[in-house]
């Protein structure tokens, strides 16, 4: 595989770097950017999964965590939301197609030629960061925005053998019972509900499919989003009835934007490096 560093940026005590491969998984270039402590190495590693229209810029310029990342010691890689370019389908939609690759692997035309999300992330773009950057693929840890929280939590839920911890700001917990989730589900996976579960952060912890020491979940209060798609009492019903440890912290005031991420991304980073 070759990796294309596209930039370079000294910042926040480490080097930020944007980069480029081509994917097997989706069949087109990916971007994504990576930032390293300074040190020898290897450190661990933290993916973060970004929401609805985002890209590999919005985290890695808005969420101010290279500090942290710094202090603590741990790589973070960013990738981009969905595959793009001439010839990969979209929908005019802002929840549906380029930019809301919801990290599931598709099943239906015309998306499943390149959203293969889940596959890119679990295989791809953890392979790319292994030749490219000083990580400890042995300590890696996953968090995300919204659809990217619902992404880092389903993913580390089904790839317990890659993901040592799993947070979320504001994740989509249950997508199968949400606009949101039920739009992308079908139009990605198809009319059978049946195949839908296997993708629901709630539905695979009362299956008890996989167990971590602790989930952390912070959620704005005032989150425009938060009755509607997110519905964090799901999750907590969830992990109750399964026993699964769930910390969820919810955050007076705040809301779904970059300002709230901003806020707490550095707990958040610590709290991955203490249990990498």
């Amino acid at each position: 595989m070759t990796v294309e560093i596209l930039a370079t940026h000294r910042t926040q005590g480490g080097t930020l770097t944007y980069r480029r491969h081509e994917s097997a998984a989706t069949g087109t270039p990916m971007r994504f950017s990576v930032f390293t402590p300074d040190g020898p190495g290897p450190f661990p590693a933290l993916v973060w999964l970004s929401g609805l229209t985002c890209t590999e810029d919005n985290f890695t310029t808005k969420a101010g965590a290279y500090g942290a990342a710094a202090r603590h010691g741990v790589v973070i890689v960013a990738p981009d939301t969905s595959p793009r370019g001439e010839g990969v389908a979209d929908d005019p939609a802002y929840d549906l197609g380029q930019g809301a690759g919801f990290y599931v692997d598709a099943t239906q035309d015309p998306w499943a030629a390149h959203f293969q999300m889940e596959t890119y992330v679990t295989r791809d773009l953890l392979a790319a960061l292994a030749q490219s950057a000083p990580a400890d693929m042995g300590r890696v840890g996953v968090f995300g925005h919204s659809m990217g929280g619902h992404g880092a939590l389903t993913l580390a839920l089904r790839h317990p053998d890659l993901f040592r911890s799993v947070s979320a700001f504001s994740p989509i917990v249950s997508p199968t019972r949400c606009a949101w989730g039920r739009k992308a589900f079908e139009a990605y996976l198809g009319p059978d509900q049946r195949t839908w579960s296997d993708h629901d952060a709630c539905l695979l912890i009362e299956r008890g499919e996989s167990r971590f020491a602790d989930i952390l979940v912070d959620q704005g209060t005032a989150d425009s989003f938060l009755a509607e798609q997110l519905q964090p009492e799901r999750l907590e019903a969830a992990c109750a009835a399964a026993g699964q440890k769930l910390t969820l912290r919810m955050q007076e005031g705040y809301d779904h934007s970059y300002f709230f991420i901003a806020s707490f991304v550095a707990e958040h980073v610590a709290w991955h490096a203490a249990r990498l």
